[in-house]
């Protein structure tokens, strides 16, 4: 785990931005101390890792001075999140990689803080989607206040001075910026899942087990078209259906299908139909 000197200069660099990044890096969305963070570290260690924030990340991948970044792009309690639609407006970049992880959130304060203390709790607003029923049951007066990630959330209790916060997180968090865990394992469960993409320039080899995701952008003429294509072609996993931003009737779905793209159907209906682009395919972890 990053020490709080690391911590301290990887800050440093989410405030410099993307011309401070070198293209051997993995890029997440900062600051250190999120679930994101933590699902990088698991992947890929504590080395070479920098934190961004959300605009900074997408353009070094554009720019390709990062190797991949680490975005959670769905949950089992909220459905998709706003990164989504960041990552489909990218070209030139591929789902590389997926991870899916069961989250526990800690109850995170400054050191001498008692639980009856805590008048208001930081977070992510899908991590306080996520630990609603918790705190309904257990903390239903205090404040929920949203921050733009679980490392921001932690760092805004860290560097306050009021002893009446607390912020929801990985345990690593509280390691990050020295806080105190209250309570450990909040809705930890299959229930309270989030899946990660990885995204980078180059595609993985078939691995005998895949999984490709597709944007379809369709009207409402096409669909049914679009469909039975989709479904004579391969096993279809899951649809998400996503802002089509033209009109009423104009449509995008990103769709989760068995199979790699090099696949002959798979190959044959991206081929065959326009309306399908290829996000990228990856080894299923689910």
């Amino acid at each position: 785990m990053k020490t709080l000197v690391q911590c301290t200069v990887t800050m440093a660099v989410l405030a410099m931005g993307v011309s401070s990044v070198t293209s051997a890096q993995v890029g997440y969305l900062g600051p250190a101390g999120s679930w994101t963070h933590q699902a990088c570290m698991d992947l890929f260690g504590d080395e070479n890792l920098v934190a961004l924030d959300r605009e900074a990340l997408f353009k070094a991948l554009r720019a390709k001075t990062v190797a991949k970044a680490c975005v959670p792009v769905t949950t089992s309690v909220v459905g998709t999140t706003p990164y989504l639609d960041d990552v489909l407006a990218l070209d030139g970049v591929q789902v590389v990689a997926e991870y899916p992880k069961e989250l526990g959130y800690s109850l995170l304060a400054r050191p001498g803080t008692r639980r009856q203390d805590i008048r208001t709790v930081i977070a992510h607003p899908v991590a306080l989607e996520e630990v609603k029923p918790w705190l309904d049951k257990e903390m239903p007066d205090v404040e929920r206040r949203a921050a733009s990630s679980g490392g921001a959330a932690a760092k805004l209790v860290a560097e306050g001075t009021a002893s009446d916060l607390a912020a929801m997180g990985p345990p690593s968090a509280a390691r990050i910026y020295g806080l105190t865990p209250i309570v450990n394992g909040i809705e930890e469960g299959p229930h309270n899942t989030t899946r990660w993409w990885v995204l980078g320039h180059v595609p993985p080899a078939p691995s005998g087990s895949d999984k490709t995701s597709l944007l379809l952008t369709v009207d409402e003429t096409d669909f049914r078209r679009s469909l039975r294509a989709l479904a004579q072609a391969t096993q279809v996993l899951a649809i998400y259906e996503r802002p089509g931003k033209k009109s009423l009737d104009g449509h995008r779905y990103v769709v989760d299908i068995v199979g790699h793209a090099s696949q002959p159907e798979i190959a044959k209906l991206l081929a065959d139909h326009a309306e399908f682009r290829l996000l990228g395919s990856y080894p299923r972890r689910y």
